[in-house]
């Protein structure tokens, strides 16, 4: 199916309402109103993940959705919406449903790296089909902004404080794409919010999948967590892209395509100390720790390049 225009979409009304209770200029609902553009569709059921977009979208008795929605727990939306997938194909077994249905799921990176993760394993492994989308703003932002295993090492929040004995949280970021691609299903994909048009395509190509389920990891900045204007969002998307420490890519029954290569890949100084937790980082004494990132983002990199190369 093919993608109508920025001023086409822009003009619909679309299956998220205003008005929610999302923080201004935050991206993560703009990623919820494209995936639902895309999909191009009423007949399709969403279950969501407790979160910031659970909260903002459906606190009782309002909801923002438009469409079937199912607000889940922390720890088993993958389970949810399993559950519900297996119950409409019983139903079309029958002959009780006779249209076709998609299915999606929706977690932020703490539900979906970390107290999801056993939930969304099992129904990868399980075969179930849908598409399971997390919007990774890289910490627990709904509950103060504590550290996840997707916050990035060196980050400040209120659970990885600068001081003497660390500077920011002091692990590496989980990579939860790699673990979902080790399942082996059908489609994993990487994607950035600041680029409407690849998210897109990657949502109808998730939706698409016949055979079994389909995950996308899409960057989505919070202005809050990460201590930059509300108007700014994006543009750290756009930064994380071009750094090289966020990669756009998508792994189709096997084969990984690297969707964008910067042309001039940015030092990593120029997306990290503009932002309040990386201030520490602008220390002149914390310049070890600066290379040290700079130095992991480039094997990274690296490392997905040659893993393209092997793939074609």
């Amino acid at each position: 199916m093919a993608l109508k225009s920025l001023k086409e979409y822009s003009a619909q009304s679309g299956l998220l309402a205003g008005g929610h209770r999302a923080c201004s200029g935050c991206p993560a609902p703009t990623a919820i109103r494209m995936a639902l553009n895309a999909a191009d569709t009423k007949d399709i059921v969403v279950a969501f993940s407790t979160g910031c977009m659970e909260v903002v979208t459906t606190i009782y008795p309002f909801t923002a959705w438009k469409i079937p929605y199912i607000h889940s727990a922390f720890e088993n939306v993958a389970a949810t919406i399993s559950g519900v997938e297996t119950a409409y194909n019983a139903l079309k077994a029958k002959g009780k449903i006779t249209r076709d249905i998609k299915f999606m799921a929706w977690g932020g990176d703490g539900g979906t790296y970390d107290i999801g993760l056993q939930s969304l394993s099992g129904a990868l492994e399980r075969g179930h089909r849908y598409l399971h989308i997390c919007y990774d703003n890289e910490g627990y932002m709904n509950t103060g902004i504590q550290r996840s295993g997707s916050t990035p090492k060196g980050a400040e929040t209120n659970t990885s404080q600068i001081g003497s004995v660390q500077k920011g949280k002091q692990q590496q970021k989980k990579d939860l794409t790699a673990i979902v691609i080790a399942h082996h299903i059908p489609y994993v994909a990487q994607a950035s919010v600041h680029n409407w048009k690849d998210f897109m395509t990657k949502v109808q190509k998730g939706l698409a999948v016949k055979d079994g389920p389909a995950f996308i990891n899409v960057l989505a900045p919070c202005h809050r967590g990460w201590r930059v204007a509300e108007d700014e969002g994006f543009e750290y998307a756009r930064l994380a892209v071009e750094t090289c420490t966020w990669h756009m890519f998508e792994v189709e029954n096997g084969k990984l395509t690297i969707n964008y290569k910067p042309k001039t890949k940015l030092p990593v100084q120029d997306y990290l100390l503009k932002q309040g937790r990386f201030r520490h980082l602008n220390d002149p004494a914390n310049a070890a720790l600066v290379a040290e990132i700079q130095a992991d983002v480039d094997k990274k990199w690296q490392e997905l390049l040659d893993k393209e190369s092997k793939s074609l």
